[in-house]
This record gives structure tokens, sequence and C-alpha cells, in this order.
């Protein structure tokens, strides 16, 4: 079995950079969670970790609301990066750097990659077909530009890939289409781009994907399949637009670079910015080299960027270090519907944290999220989960076992004498818990992960129900020692276990023992002074269930 012991190990972790268009709701949450939990693991773990990512402020969508409000985009962008950095920390996730594609450094380190590629012949002027309004008097990119898909019939496609069937798309295979702004129809007009040579890559990255595919999600490994089976063709790296990076290049001084090139490529300014100011490494190279273990965490719909154009951007620049693990999440529908902004049909992260507690929702998004399919979010699920997983087992398994031990043991652990078969059994079924968790969480499994680990919650409860240590205090003062030291040697590590998934509850429920989380099984020395126990997990009343789901949908 693998040592889950990384002592030297280079863990780079991406999360994606959401649109600062708009709050952050719980479809965000659940797909960008997974980096937040493999970030604490594995530097728990002793690896050496970067977790990044940042705000994409120069999406269409930002320029769109900026419009609609009569104010300019950079203030936008930075209202709702300001927002999510409060809210990620609210959340409890641990970026080593979140940043904004907005900012200096990111412009300046994306465009001398962007003139490297240029220089290698790997970007090239072509004419391109584009959607014109007329009576808008502009090119429509990207979300200006609405339509049909050619391939599934989703209404609602963009003009740059369909949400339905995760197409990428072009202007002659939109159907129907319509100007975003002011809803005519518009022509389509020769536009002089420059693009991505990213069929020059179509070997590698087919070669990529043969040696990643068991550490990729398979809806990457499948999406990604059907785009290089169907050939790749070359991409725009430029776009009309006034709110963007501007291209490094003569000729091409009024184009912006295309975002999905730069917010990509944020990966890597973020992690050079990060060993500079951090670590005072300025030879960023030999950390992007072949040693460097990637993740790369998102939603499903972005899984080309990450797995086709990304890794091509890398190859261009002679970056080693190409994505290991893609952890592409499914979609989270609310009550059964799916998620819709426009409709309001979403449950906003900040709103969720004025109310409750980050763990429980931490908890529900792993145990219930959608890992491997499209899951729903449930409020009546959430608060049977709540009180009778995160309180009825773990908190309750807490409390019960502290409450014994200091009442017949005063505020110390005891000393136990002979261990009996059932109890070296539970012994080693949560020794084993390290490396087979820790196996499960670095193939990005992190649903079954957590599972295993209430699995032996539960089957701690069930020893001390069966060892029933109130009864024998009175007649066997040293088989209840024994059972107690055991149960609180078994909460110092299943509360380690569950600090990459529930770090507040885990480190508080630690605080009791007088302890810090760590990825190695470990025993309490016998006397030493352990703490009266608070409440960890709140029992939710069963009211909030219609009160929450009356609340979505109204403004």
């Amino acid at each position: 079995m693998q040592n889950t012991i990384n002592n030297g190990k280079k863990v780079l972790i991406g999360g994606a950079w959401p649109y600062a268009n708009g709050s952050l709701h719980l479809g965000h949450v659940a797909a960008l969670l997974p980096g937040d939990i493999l970030s604490r693991y594995f530097r728990l773990t002793g690896a050496d970790v970067q977790f990044v990512s940042g705000s994409d402020c120069h999406g269409t969508p930002i320029s769109m609301r900026a419009a609609d409000e009569g104010v300019d985009a950079s203030v936008i962008a930075d209202r709702y990066h300001d927002e999510f950095i409060k809210t990620f920390k609210q959340l409890g996730f641990t970026y080593d750097l979140y940043t904004k594609t907005s900012d200096q450094f990111h412009k300046e380190t994306v465009q001398k990659f962007f003139v490297k590629l240029y220089e290698k012949g790997l970007l090239s002027s072509k004419l391109e077909k584009m959607a014109y309004c007329v009576k808008c008097e502009r090119f429509l990119p990207d979300r200006y530009l609405v339509g049909t898909c050619h391939n599934c019939g989703f209404e609602g496609a963009r003009g740059d890939q369909c949400d339905g069937c995760g197409s990428l798309l072009d202007v002659d295979k939109l159907i129907n289409k319509m100007c975003n702004l002011c809803g005519s129809s518009p022509e389509v007009r020769e536009t002089q781009h420059l693009f991505l040579a990213l069929s020059k890559f179509q070997n590698s990255l087919e070669e990529l994907l043969d040696k990643n595919s068991d550490l990729w999600r398979q809806n990457a490994v499948g999406l990604s399949k059907r785009y290089l089976k169907e050939g790749l063709e070359d991409r725009a790296a430029s776009r009309d637009l006034d709110w963007g990076i501007d291209v490094p290049i003569k000729g091409f001084e009024d184009k912006k670079i295309y975002v999905w090139i730069e917010a990509v490529l944020g990966y890597v300014t973020a992690s050079i910015k990060l060993l500079q100011d951090k670590y005072g490494i300025n030879d960023w190279m030999s950390y992007w080299n072949k040693d460097l273990i990637s993740y790369y965490v998102h939603g499903k719909d972005n899984i080309p960027f990450h797995t086709l154009i990304l890794p091509a951007l890398l190859m261009g620049l002679d970056i080693e270090a190409l994505p290991t693990y893609i952890i592409s999440s499914e979609y989270l529908t609310i009550e059964g519907k799916k998620l819709s902004t426009s409709r309001n049909w979403a449950i906003w992260a900040k709103d969720y944290i004025e109310r409750y507690d980050a763990d429980p929702l931490r908890y529900f998004l792993v145990m219930n999220g959608p890992e491997i399919r499209d899951s729903d979010f449930s409020w009546r699920e959430y608060v049977e989960r709540n009180n009778g997983e995160l309180l009825g087992a773990y908190g309750n398994l807490i409390n019960r076992t502290l409450a014994m031990v200091i009442k017949t043991f005063g505020n110390f652990v005891p000393t136990p004498s002979e261990y009996k078969p059932e109890d070296t059994e539970l012994i080693e079924k949560c020794k084993s818990l390290f490396d087979q968790t820790g196996n499960l969480i670095e193939q990005g499994e992190l649903k079954q992960s957590l599972k295993e680990i209430f699995d032996v919650i539960r089957s701690t409860n069930k020893y001390i129900d069966t060892q029933a240590p109130w009864a024998t205090a009175s007649t066997d003062k040293e088989r209840t020692a024994t059972v107690l030291k055991i149960c609180l040697d078994m909460i110092l590590n299943l509360s380690s276990l569950c600090y990459p998934f529930i770090p507040i509850i885990a480190e508080k429920a630690l605080t009791f023992l007088n302890q810090k989380p760590e990825w190695i099984y470990r025993e309490l020395q016998a006397n030493s002074p352990i703490n009266q126990p608070v409440v960890l997990v709140k029992k939710l009343d069963k009211s909030i269930i219609d009160e929450e789901i009356n609340r979505i949908g109204k403004a």
C-alpha cells in the first residue's frame, strides 16, 4: 500500500477561477471544495503545497454587468473579488494565494508568455468569421452572442461554448444567433485575430490523456477523448473587447487576449508570484518540472480548458509540469431543479454563511455532492445529515466519551490495562484508515474517503454501546479505563482524519484533548490533561427546511 507521508513531495492545487460578475453559489462551492480538502490533507503529510486560484476579472459577463449598472468593469470585478475572498475564508478555504486576473503581475507575465508563443510560431494571424451587431456597432465575442447549439439543440448556448453538451463553438456552428445586448440578429463579418495552433498538439495531448486517464475523472476523460477524436482545431487567442489584457503583438494592439488563454495561465502566474513573494524563489521553471504533482479542480463545464488548452499552452511554453489529476465535478441541482442564477434559483454562499456554519455544508457537499454524477442539494437531507451523522455519530461519540472520562477519572486520560481482541480490532481498523483514506483523497475519491472515516466513527459508537463503560465503572474500573482510553485515542485519530473535510469542527474536538491534527496514528499519554467538551455541532430544527425552501427564488 502506498505510503501517504509525502515529505518533500511538491503538490500544486489549482482551483478554477470564478467569474467576478456575481456572488458565489453552492454549485461553485461544490466544484471548488475538493481543492481545499486536498490542500489540507497534503499539508498534514508534510508535502510542499501550493494552493492557488483567483477571480476571473476579464470575462464578458463582467463587461455586460458593468454596462447594465453604468460603471467601469473594474468596479464590478473588484466588488466581487473582495466578496469572494471573504466568502472563501468563511467557508474554511486555505488558499496560499488567491489573486485576480486584473493583477498587474498576472497581466505582465501573461503578456510575456503570449510573446513567447508568438515567437515560437504557435500564434498566427487568421481571418475569423464573427458575429457583428449592426445596432450595437460591435463584434460579439463569447457571451455577447447566444443561440442554439448545433450539436445538442440547447437553446442558450454561448458564442464560445455550449453548457448543454460542453461543445466548443464558433459563429458558424451557432444556430439562431442573437445579440445578448440588444436582442437583434447579427451579421457575420470577417475580422483579423491571432489563433493558438492547438492542432499542432493533437498527438501530444492524446499521449497525455493515455498516460493520465486513470488519474482524471471519467467525465474529463470522456469529453477529452471526444474532442481529440473529432480532431483539434486552432482556437482564437484574441478578442475584440474593451476590457482585458492588451495583446502585446504589433498590429494587434487594439485586441485583448482571449480570457480562457490568460485565465488558465493564471495557475502559473499565481504560482510564480507565490514562489517569489513567499519563498524568494525566482527560478520558477525548476519548480514546474516533471516532479510536480498537479491537481486542477473545477466544474465539468471547464473540462476542455484544463485538459486541452492548458496543457497545450504549457507544452508551448516549454513547461514540463503537465496536469496530473483532473478533479472535474458534475452539476449541483437545488431542491430537484437545475440551478439558475437568472431566475435566482440558487443558494448563495454568502447568504448561507450568514445563517449556518461552514463545516456542515462542507460535509454535505462531500457526502452528497456531484463527485461523479449530478447531485441535489436538499434542505431536508442537509438537516438530516447534520443531525444524524455529524451530530448523532461524530459529535455524540466525542461528548459521551469525554463526559464519561471526566465523571469517572477527572480531567485526565485514564491508564489502560490489558487489551482484549475487540479492542485491538477497533484500533487496527482506525490505524489502517490513514493509508486507506489518504490514497482515496489523492485519487480525488473524497466521498468514499469520508464514508470510510464515518464507518469507523459508527463502529466506535457501537464499541462503546457493547462495552458499556458506564456499567463497569463500579465493578471493573480497570476495564472501564481501558475502554475509555481507547475511545479517546479513537477521537484523536478520527478527528485528524476528519480535519481536511470539516476542519473547524475537527480542530475544536482536538482542543478538548490539547492536540493538533497529524496524518499518522497516535495514542494519548496516560494522565495527560483533557478539557471539558462544549457543543461541537449545532442541532438544526426541522422548521428551517420550509423556511429555506421558501427563500429560494425570491429576490
